[in-house]
């Protein structure tokens, strides 16, 4: 009787039932609330194909194929939570290509990953154990005890796939990948991102000149170029913080500074309060390329995978034309995100990576930011003891998500409110990130190299996702800036340039974004830029912005001198996020044709860069690893 009973359930039935759950569970996480009928319209007909070419080619084993089916639709429902929860971004194909560094942040994703997520997954678990403990089950799906007529099934393929690709092609307009993804369903969604990817338009490379760009951005340059040279002949470098946001500096909790180091530095610095990150899926390292291309990055992928063979034009090259060696210090291993094609892209002379660092006082992925400083600065009193000018460019890494440092690197104690949070934890991170740049500080001046230096300093990128915070932790983020914590904020990264001797305290306030940081070193250097193609400005002489932006925020999203703005279905319903120093008299008739310009300038970079000669492999001996 029991085995009568279980074969007379269709096995499409029960896997209908099961993907419904999961779609609906998929879109609550993301939307905070449970979705109508639409997910019934959108993701259940692609699920359905899947279904009907089941039933349509395998006779036998079908739950077998029906698992397999449901494991790997389940796996991308997974992914697509765990993006979500972190990146702010519906996840597609191309985030495949960073399965590898997945693996070496694995801290990062299980602290992000609530145990409910799993859920998901029961089902799969319960029909393995089911198969092993029951003959029953065995048998349901190993016999082809139910059929349905042919014409049955190519007629529910049929239409099944119409509603597919009539779901597919009419949202394909549509501006906001979120909002598309919610039209068209999750797998379509998925299939459109491959199929778009095969037919995307380019301009020709050769269009792409300095004029072209100067006329695409439409900028105003001062008359007199000021502080051009103020720097020359200094040695530059240049250090990048992991995860460090602008509303850190100057932040004070409870009776402690939490970064003294740098509210000092303050007080002989250009200080960029209103500066914004720009990176793609390739994080720090893409941080990097902005940093030494002033180029945008690649729509899809990180830079240092898509560009990597490239002869890629910036600071590391320009320097030898002015005497100067080009180095990079990295703690981890030169293979992590692809550097050693990067760099090798880039035009460095030298690299120092783990092989260099070791493994003294390891933290998260390499040696700690101490550990980076005390042997850099060796490095560079040897480079400036032979009278050789250097670019130098450090990557801290110590404070990294997700800020679970040694006790030991824990020298303040924060209010209890702040116990067992991840905004407790990144803020007494990020102090010992600066009481370590001290110690930098301190070796250069001992060294004799700092007052023969310009020192900039900038943050990658954001640390405190807005969407993985608790209620809890928003509330202390509320109280720390004073207002709802959104994108201004998590976006929002410091930018503090020094060159002691020459520079005064100076807060500028007027927006700027990482692909600025090239022009306004090579200002101050005293690089000529004439005949260069590059998409930033000169911090220093132009106040005006347009920065696009890419995967952290939909397509078509930029931030100007007032806002961010987040396109909708349309460019017309978008949203607008007001800036700190925002003026709310500004008309905003303005979102349409910055919209406009915004995306010709990305399309601009992407075609340059993909109209670069490649790198001649034979030249890769002249990077030198580890002297």
């Amino acid at each position: 009787m029991k085995k009568s009973i279980v074969s007379k359930i269709p096995l499409a039935a029960v896997f209908s039932i099961l993907m419904i759950l999961k779609m609906y569970f998929t879109w609550t996480v993301i939307q905070g609330s449970i979705p109508t009928y639409r997910p019934l319209i959108t993701d259940l007909p692609a699920i359905m194909v899947l279904f009907g070419l089941i039933e349509l080619l395998v006779k036998k084993r079908k739950l077998l194929a029906y698992t397999i089916v449901d494991t790997i639709v389940t796996t991308i429902y997974f992914a697509i939570l765990m993006y979500y929860k972190y990146y702010g971004v519906i996840v597609d194909y191309h985030a495949l290509m960073q399965l590898k560094q997945v693996t070496e942040v694995k801290s990062s994703v299980l602290t992000i990953m609530h145990p409910i997520y799993l859920l998901v997954f029961v089902d799969i678990v319960v029909i393995i154990g089911l198969c092993l403990c029951s003959k029953a089950i065995r048998n349901w799906g190993n016999q082809d005890s139910i059929t349905y007529p042919r014409w049955m099934t190519l007629g529910v393929l049929a239409v099944t796939m119409l509603l597919c690709l009539m779901s597919i092609s009419t949202n394909m307009e549509i501006v906001n990948e979120h909002k598309m993804a919610e039209k068209m369903g999750f797998l379509n969604y998925e299939v459109h991102t491959i199929m778009d990817s095969m037919f995307t338009d380019t301009i020709p490379a050769e269009s792409v000149t300095p004029e072209a760009v100067k006329e695409a951005k439409q900028e105003t340059v001062s008359a007199v170029n000021e502080h051009f040279g103020d720097a020359k002949d200094k040695n530059i470098i240049v250090i990048q913080l992991e995860s460090f946001q602008d509303f850190l500096v100057g932040l004070k909790v409870g009776d402690h500074e939490v970064t003294p180091v740098l509210n000092d530095l303050m007080k002989q610095s250009y200080y960029f309060s209103n500066f914004y990150q720009q990176i793609g899926q390739g994080n720090t390292s893409d941080a990097e390329y902005l940093l030494n291309t002033s180029l945008y990055v690649p729509q899809n992928g990180a830079s240092s995978q898509v560009y990597s063979d490239k002869e890629l034009p910036g600071l590391p090259r320009m320097v030898k034309d002015y005497g100067y060696q080009s180095l990079t210090f990295h703690t981890n291993s030169v293979e992590f995100w692809n550097r050693d094609k990067l760099y090798h892209a880039l035009g460095f002379d030298q690299y120092y990576d783990q092989a260099f660092f070791g493994d003294e006082d390891f933290i998260h992925f390499g040696a700690s930011d101490e550990v980076l400083y005390k042997k850099t600065a060796e490095e560079l009193k040897k480079k400036h003891d032979e009278g050789q000018k250097f670019y130098a460019n450090l990557i801290s890494m110590t404070n990294h998500h997700p800020f679970d440092l040694p006790e030991s690197k824990h020298p303040i104690k924060l209010p209890d409110e702040y116990d067992n949070t991840l905004v407790g934890n990144y803020i007494a991170s990020a102090h010992y990130t600066d009481e370590a740049l001290g110690k930098f500080f301190d070796e250069l001046k001992e060294a004799g190299i700092w007052e023969d230096c310009m020192i900039v300093i900038y943050g990658d990128h954001f640390g405190l996702p807005v969407n993985s915070l608790s209620q809890k932790e928003l509330g202390l983020m509320k109280n720390i800036v004073g207002r709802d914590y959104d994108y201004t904020d998590m976006f929002n990264i410091p930018l503090f340039i020094s060159i002691p001797g020459v520079s005064t305290q100076q807060e500028l306030q007027h927006v700027g974004g990482q692909i600025d940081i090239m022009p306004t070193i090579a200002n101050l250097a005293g690089f000529s830029m004439d005949n260069r193609v590059f998409f930033g400005k000169d911090l220093l002489n132009n106040t005006s912005t347009l920065l696009p932006m890419r995967y952290y925020l939909p397509s078509g999203s930029f931030i100007n001198d007032n806002e961010i703005f987040i396109p909708g279905e349309k460019v017309s319903d978008g949203e607008q996020y007001a800036l700190k120093y925002a003026d709310p008299l500004l008309p905003n008739d303005h979102i349409a044709d910055e919209f406009a310009t915004a995306s010709q300038l990305l399309a601009m970079s992407d075609s340059y860069v993909r109209g670069l000669p490649r790198v001649p492999l034979a030249d890769e001996s002249h990077l030198a690893q580890n002297p």
